[in-house]
């Protein structure tokens, strides 16, 4: 299986890529921050033999390199089993007072990242009859909540495409997930002061999305919902 992971170079995407890699599956991976990503890529090969990891740096909020990112995907001349799109920014504010440009910077983080590399690679998964898709949302995608701003609003757009995308793949054999993690505990928790026990870990996330990879393919799981046991922050 090969599996292709965007913003994989920490927090989820990272935990994501090394659970596939701990099964065997072959990674294909990008993230904004080149460092970061060979990083990332040295560390899954030092912990697992006998994968194939293959990344390159990309700034998907930009529709050309979005773009680019793809054709340069196809060009592996691989399946793409399985696309986890989880790039994405979380930048604080109200809709009132944030500063002008958030919206635009948080769609095209957080949406338009993930709907110009569907549209890249989509044919191939169509002609190859079959794939996985899955949308990182966030419960911001459909709980409002303050200081949220432009990043729920980004989050409810990529809803919107989950499930609109989920239609359209249905007779093509692709199924499309869209996740709504709560708060998961990753490097960007650090030295917020927030008890690590009191939020998910980012393996929970990783652990579902690997398990709804691996239903026969009569079985879609359309959404995965998960929160923290004592509930939201």
């Amino acid at each position: 299986m090969n599996v292709v992971i965007t913003g994989a170079s920490r927090g989820l995407g990272k935990a994501i890529a090394h659970l596939f890699a701990q099964n065997g599956h072959d990674l294909i991976l990008t993230s904004r921050n080149e460092v970061a990503l060979y990083n990332a890529v040295q560390e899954i090969m030092t912990a697992y033999d006998g994968i194939s990891v293959k990344a390159k740096a990309f700034d998907l909020s930009v529709k050309e390199e979005a773009q680019a990112f793809g054709k340069w995907v196809l060009g592996l001349q691989v399946s793409i089993d399985v696309l986890v799109n989880n790039a994405g920014l979380f930048d604080p504010g109200s809709v009132y007072n944030e500063p002008d440009g958030t919206l635009e910077h948080m769609m095209a983080v957080n949406l338009y990242s993930a709907y110009h590399v569907t549209r890249s690679v989509i044919g191939h998964m169509i002609a190859q009859k079959s794939g996985h898709i899955f949308n990182m949302c966030s419960i911001a995608s459909f709980k409002a909540y303050a200081n949220g701003g432009a990043y729920s609003i980004s989050k409810y757009a990529l809803a919107g495409f989950s499930t609109n995308l989920r239609e359209e793949m249905k007779p093509h054999g692709i199924k499309v997930t869209a996740v709504y993690p709560g708060a998961a505990y990753t490097d960007s928790w650090e030295g917020s002061g927030v008890d690590p026990k009191r939020i998910m870990e980012a393996d929970d996330i990783a652990r579902m999305i690997f398990t709804a990879a691996h239903l026969s393919p009569q079985a879609c799981v359309e959404e995965i919902i998960l929160r923290p046991q004592l509930g939201d922050l």
